[in-house]
């Protein structure tokens, strides 16, 4: 076949009936058209077939014979393409090239017909419908469409005097950011892990039929749930590689399986774990592992508690049921699991020469794989080089030594060649990870001077075969000093593990504790906002507050009325710890007039690279683009992993000590005019100590919990459909105190991406299996809703940068408590429009329906 690609003529062989995404991406090694769905859902794969946008993983590479094909890197000059860079229309990356190319398409006809005038909102979401993006830098998109059509960016500019906020945007918005699927060194062979399709069952034995094939079950042969890694085997690509998994027989003694999470609370059912040395083996969804002791009876684990005057809470809240039952808010809220979906799977590349093993790998934690491969396959640190050049997004389930990792790596051993596996969409959505499910008692009781009482918390995790669930522990750190009991349980099931996923815990303690304390304002007829700051003594939140409440969309008659089109405005607080590694180092070296700034960290969508650029520039008094930031290797300076709203807090003082160290080593003042002398000169900044140290003396896992609680305070407006029971998310405000914002640009996208997240928590996702089976049912993108361009709201971010002048720097990490009331604003934004409150999440049509018809 015969076909024209961006302006070169190619050839293709096309007698196997490809689709075009793999002619494109494997033998045209065109990589920025992504496979992300391979149902058309996801348009990452998107291209342009003489003009018209087309998703490749549904079109026959066939159907392209004698036609015009552009990708992203043909569209690499395009305005749209230098606007996604201009205005940081991106975080990770990976759905950015399918973004270009179908904005490049409606910038083309949009300007054909209307010249330079601006598209409305609701034209862009439109003709973007079919393109998702799960770091949710929707807002930026919008922006960025607009400015390309209104020519903004017609003309292109100098890159280095008008550099984007992002270093590296141009690769991304062009399609030449590399990725770990992305790879194809000389000789790859392609690894496919064999699952089981049982919830419960002894692996009796294994019959490869004479293939190489290497084994991940437990150690004690036990599968607990469907889609448990079993073995894997390799060949030289994907479709070999699922033929010789075809053909290996596994001998499985099934047992019985406990799948209903109601039965195993209430310790009924098979056991998921029969003794205590299997429980050992429980993953954690929790992000500091399985955090304190606890009992186990049956299939339940805990209480974990963090109660601060436990028995007094319950009497108050007891004697206040029986004197004052009005100034009493109880509730039982449940959430549904909430699954991470990274647009990029989890994916590994591995690789051994002579002694050295050798990583690409998808994952938020570079340097800490380094450290685990090491152990496990008991080497020594430096025969372990792990690299992420290039991360499509994590949200936390990206932490560790993941089963694609330790299968590559057995297989290119077993193999002796370089081995990849990277997980389909439908593993990624049943294996990946996701944030437990949870079920809250809450009751809340308040004196006669309307201050909060007393407080209890009962939250039940269910994360499947995991454990280490932390919502209630969380309410500690909420609202005063009042007594409260808060004991947090695990249920377990025969079902995939959950994972940490962005503040862990945070979303289901928000979902339940904020609508309590919504109830409680309009008991005692107070309003929302006045309650909270008057119950809430941190200061830097007591300005946000200040700010929400002089919102007009506050300050105006909320309530929705009678018809069937209803309005409502919500609000919800935050707070979260403030993490930071303090063994941080950079080290700058001056290289032929530039500063190369390295460290061990990666950067999953966040900007690292962005912020260690700015904070080196600035140090050093000389121009960004006399600084390349090289980053995501494991063998370079230690670096934070990208988790836990720490690495910003951790880097950019790092660097900027070690900007401090190059000045003082160049002899200080003009730094730029000795850069080109100085080929050679190295220096390592280490991350200085905050003043009056941190709030523990000691550190967990490497972090250190600073001194000092971050804080959100969001107001949301609805529009709710009484008569479909739709609810749409118009305007959220997102107030953050997190201090100094490093990079403000990239600030706002975080905290705007956080809103979508939060977004699709409280109104569209829900994780499902098969009650009878087990098997995730939402296995695909279609299944499984996240927000699309089209769901977003109008997202303004406000940042109060005072309150952590004890940090170096003046800033903490953001990303986290920027999500966490996002669902509970909403939920009460549908309680402001309707009188009725929502204590199951999601907030799906039926269950509207039926709240407003009780």
């Amino acid at each position: 076949m015969e076909f024209e690609v961006n302006g070169v003529p190619r050839t293709a062989d096309v007698d196997e009936d490809p689709v075009a995404v793999d002619v494109l991406r494997d033998r045209l090694d065109l990589t920025g058209t992504k496979l992300v769905c391979a149902g058309g859902v996801c348009g990452a794969c998107t291209v342009q077939v003489d003009g018209e946008p087309r998703v490749s993983c549904l079109t026959p590479a066939a159907l392209l014979a004698g036609r015009r094909v552009t990708t992203a890197e043909g569209l690499a000059g395009h305005p749209v393409a230098r606007a996604f860079a201009g205005q940081d229309a991106l975080q990770c990356g990976y759905c950015t090239p399918g973004f270009v190319v179908e904005a490049a398409a409606f910038h083309d006809r949009w300007r054909a017909e209307h010249g330079r005038t601006a598209p409305g909102r609701e034209r862009i979401a439109d003709a973007l419908a079919g393109h998702l993006c799960r770091c949710g830098a929707y807002e930026r998109i919008f922006a960025a469409v607009t400015a390309a059509c209104t020519g903004q960016y017609d003309e292109e500019a100098d890159r280095d005097a008008a550099a984007p906020p992002r270093a590296e945007a141009f690769e991304k918005a062009g399609g030449t950011a590399r990725y770990t699927t992305d790879l194809h060194p000389e000789g790859l062979l392609e690894g496919v892990v064999i699952r089981s399709p049982h919830a419960h069952a002894l692996v009796r034995s294994l019959d490869a039929g004479g293939l190489p094939l290497v084994r991940l079950l437990p150690p004690d042969g036990v599968v607990r749930y469907v889609g448990q890694p079993v073995a894997a085997v390799a060949a030289a690509d994907r479709e070999a590689a699922r033929a010789a998994a075809e053909r290996v027989a596994v001998d499985y003694e099934v047992r019985p399986a406990a799948l209903d999470v109601r039965r195993a609370r209430a310790g009924e059912g098979p056991l998921v774990y029969e003794d205590k040395a299997a429980r050992k083996q429980a993953p954690s969804s929790g992000e500091g592992g399985l955090g304190l002791p606890a009992k186990w009876e049956g299939n339940r684990r805990g209480p974990v508690s963090m109660s601060k005057r436990g028995g007094e809470a319950v009497r108050r809240i007891l004697k206040a049921r029986d004197k004052a039952p009005g100034r009493v808010v109880e509730g039982l809220y449940t959430t549904a699991a909430q699954s991470h979906t990274p647009l990029e799977p989890h994916a590994a590349l591995a690789h051994w020469t002579e002694d050295t093993l050798h990583l690409e790998v998808s994952t938020q934690a570079v340097q800490r794989v380094a450290q685990l491969a090491a152990e496990r396959w008991d080497l020594r640190p430096g025969q372990v080089l792990a690299r992420a050049t290039h991360v499509g997004g994590g949200f936390g389930s990206k932490m560790g030594l993941t089963t694609d990792v330790v299968a590559a790596v057995e297989l290119s051993r077993l193999y002796g060649a370089p081995v990849r596996v990277a997980l389909d969409r439908d593993e990624e959505l049943t294996d990946g990870g996701y944030r437990p499910a949870t079920r809250i008692r809450l009751a809340m009781a308040a004196d006669a001077a309307g201050d909060l009482s007393a407080l209890a918390v009962d939250a039940d995790s269910d994360g499947g075969i995991s454990v280490g669930g932390s919502v209630a522990a969380l309410a500690r750190f909420m609202y005063g000093r009042a007594p409260r009991r808060l004991r947090d349980f695990d249920t377990v099931t025969n079902r995939p593990p959950g994972a940490p996923f962005r503040g862990p815990g945070g979303p289901p303690l928000c979902w339940a504790l904020e609508q309590a304390v919504d109830e409680m304002a309009h008991r005692l007829g107070e309003d929302p906002i006045d309650l909270r700051r008057r119950w809430d003594g941190n200061s830097k939140r007591r300005a946000l507050y200040d700010w929400a409440a002089a919102l007009p969309v506050w300050t105006q008659n909320r309530r929705g009325g009678s018809g069937r089109y209803r309005r409502g405005v919500g609000v919800a607080a935050a707070n979260w710890l403030y993490f930071v590694d303090p063994a941080t180092e950079v080290e700058l070296t001056v290289e032929d007039g530039t500063v190369v700034a390295r460290c061990a960290v990666q950067d999953m969508g966040t900007g690292a690279r962005s912020v260690l650029r700015r904070a080196v520039a600035e140090g050093l008094g000389i121009g960004e683009g006399r600084v390349r930031v090289e980053i995501g290797l494991s063998g370079s300076v230690h670096g934070p992993i990208s988790g836990g709203s720490r690495t910003t807090p951790s880097l950019a003082p790092a660097a900027r000590d070690a900007a401090e160290k190059l000045r003082a080593a160049l002899g200080g003042g003009d730094v730029a005019s000795r850069l080109d002398s100085a080929h050679g000169t190295r220096v390592t900044g280490k991350r200085p100590r905050d003043r009056r140290g941190f709030a523990l003396p000691f550190t967990l896992g490497g972090v250190a919990v600073g001194r000092g609680f971050t804080g959100s305070v969001q107001v949301a407006e609805v529009e709710v459909d009484t008569r479909l029971g739709r609810t749409r998310a118009l305007r959220v405000w997102n107030g953050i105190s997190a201090g100094r914002i490093h990079e403000d640009r990239l600030a706002r996208n975080q905290c705007e991406g956080a809103v979508v997240q939060g977004v699709g928590y409280a109104l569209y996702e829900e994780r499902r299996t098969d009650p009878l089976t087990g098997r995730v049912l939402t296995e695909n993108l279609e299944d499984y809703r996240i927000p699309g361009i089209g769901d977003t709201p109008e997202i303004t971010v406000h940042f109060h940068q005072e309150g952590f002048e004890h940090v170096p720097g003046g800033g903490v990490g953001l990303g986290e408590v920027a999500t966490l009331p996002t669902a509970a604003a909403l939920a009460n934004a549908v309680y402001d429009a309707t009188g009725w409150r929502p204590y199951d999440l999601p907030i799906r049509p039926d269950r509207l329906l039926e709240g407003l018809r009780t």
